[in-house]
């Protein structure tokens, strides 16, 4: 316990230097968010993984939390995630890299001896959908760390209650680690995220709670594991219905996502981080419940109508999208009285 403490210290304020630190380099080399209206360093992705990785590696090293083969496992496979995340924020990887880079490394993870062969094919395509999903939540500030603080400790809380103690460790620690980046991050944000970050994290979590719910009934595990990430699931919802309602390609950025439609509501971009930040929190609360037996999983289902109504609410506000270009039209140089940065991302 006093171990897990130090440890979550230690990755926080390690977290909160190194994004301070790789700043300057991460501008130097073009590791930037190019979608705002001056780049924003994506130093947060890397200063997460690396805390979270050398703190958990020390405390397995020393003896004092080991975390075990499978876990050991699954923090190799999430730093592998993470690689082919930072190779996607320097250059333009094409999305089905993405989705087969993480498949793979999902697929050495899942423990099939609990799950069986056919759970486990279903457990890492989850895996897969809240990698990617958590790289489309990081379209605003703080929303993915802060999305991401609240669902480690709610994963890490089933991983303890299940005496798996490694797990539950390597999750406190990853959410000190993102405690530290959101002092960055927090609007307006000095850092940014980026696909290395996002997908390490939505990897590690969606994985460590494949390996809390092994080898328990199935329709119960699922509805543990929706609920720990409806808010993740709620934005894929929604990007994929505002976009094929208006014919517009999936994989095309556009101000659609929840942060989105929540400023033109009239919040700020910390009301918006905060509003998404309780609601990952409500459902994670019903999926720990569910996890230790204190309510029945079918309590899944609300937090699954709640998320719908939402989004259908949602989907009724209008984004505000950027006005296309006509063919052969000369765009006009942008002003020069337009400083400081935009708050809400596109992606």
């Amino acid at each position: 316990m006093l171990y897990g403490i130090l440890a979550a210290t230690a990755a926080l304020f390690l977290a909160a230097v190194l994004t301070a630190l790789l700043r300057a380099a991460a501008l130097r080399l073009g590791i930037v968010d190019r979608r705002r209206r001056r780049p924003l360093a994506l130093s947060g992705g890397p200063a997460v993984v690396i805390a979270t990785c050398l703190v958990a590696a020390v405390g397995d090293w020393r003896g004092v939390t080991p975390l075990g083969p499978e876990v050991a496992r699954l923090l190799v496979a999430g730093a592998a995630v993470a690689l082919l995340g930072l190779v996607a924020d320097v250059r333009r990887v094409k999305a089905r890299f993405l989705v087969g880079g993480t498949a793979v490394a999902a697929a050495c993870v899942v423990p099939y001896a609990e799950t069986g062969v056919p759970g486990g094919l279903l457990a890492v395509g989850w895996i897969v959908f809240v990698a990617l999903g958590f790289k489309a939540l990081d379209h605003a500030d703080a929303v993915a760390g802060t999305v991401g603080v609240v669902t480690a400790f709610g994963v890490g809380a089933c991983a303890a209650a299940e005496v798996m103690d490694g797990l539950a460790v390597l999750l406190s620690v990853l959410a000190a680690a993102l405690t530290g980046f959101l002092m960055h991050n927090w609007p307006p944000a000095r850092v940014g995220f980026g696909a290395c970050g996002a997908l390490f994290t939505g990897f590690v979590l969606a994985a460590g709670a494949v390996t809390t719910r092994a080898g328990q009934e199935l329709g119960s595990g699922a509805g543990v594991l929706f609920a720990l990430t409806a808010v993740v699931a709620a934005d894929v919802l929604l990007v994929v219905l505002a976009r094929r309602l208006s014919g517009r390609p999936l994989l095309r950025a556009a101000p659609d996502h929840l942060a989105h439609r929540l400023r033109r509501l009239g919040l700020t971009s910390q009301g918006a981080s905060v509003v998404l930040g309780v609601g990952a929190f409500g459902g994670v609360l019903v999926g720990v419940l569910a996890h230790l037996g204190w309510i029945t999983a079918t309590a899944a289902l609300w937090v699954g109508g709640v998320a719908l109504v939402v989004v259908l609410v949602l989907l009724r506000v209008k984004p505000q999208m950027r006005p296309q270009a006509k063919v052969g039209a000369v765009p006009r140089p942008a002003s020069p009285q337009v400083t400081g940065p935009l708050r809400v991302r596109n992606g």
